[in-house]
């Protein structure tokens, strides 16, 4: 009888049905874990990622235009004021697509193509690494080039 029941309940399109004395096991939850539950990314966490990707780039001087970059300044004077890594970037945040503006200044004798091409490739690689986004776009605008002998404004370390 034990046998006739276990092969019953194996050719029984509905398996889990509770058969007299047996137990019926419980699953929890809904499979894979890393599927249970959404994550979502803000608009500023792209802009951080992005704006320390840009800066990393060779010929990159700053980020963001001459007022932002004044208005940023300033504020890193400030006491407890905190340096804007996302000065100069605005990114659009979608469910599992991202799209990306940066404003830059370059360096005076760089190519500004090859620049841009570094800076978009860079960005692209850390924002889709660190966020599993799709980049679908970086769209890059020259604001100024910082020539030899102009004073400097403000110092932006590179980060090694």
């Amino acid at each position: 009888m034990a046998d006739m029941t276990e092969r019953n309940r194996a050719e029984s399109p509905d398996a889990d049905t509770e058969l007299p004395g047996t137990r019926k096991t419980t699953r929890r939850g809904g499979g894979d874990p890393a599927t249970r539950g959404r994550t979502t990314i803000a608009d500023g966490v792209v802009e951080k990622i992005a704006g320390l990707a840009a800066r990393d780039v060779l010929g990159v001087h700053a980020m963001g235009s001459g007022l932002s970059r004044t208005f940023g300044a300033v504020r890193d004077r400030v006491p407890g004021g905190t340096k804007s890594v996302s000065r100069g970037v605005k990114a659009e945040v979608g469910e599992v697509q991202t799209a990306l503006d940066l404003e830059i200044v370059v360096e005076y004798g760089v190519s500004i193509g090859d620049v841009a091409r570094a800076v978009r490739e860079n960005v692209i690689a850390a924002v889709e690494r660190m966020t599993g986004l799709e980049v679908v776009e970086v769209n890059i605008a020259v604001s100024d080039v910082k020539l030899p002998e102009e004073e400097e404004e403000e110092p932006e370390t590179r980060l090694q």
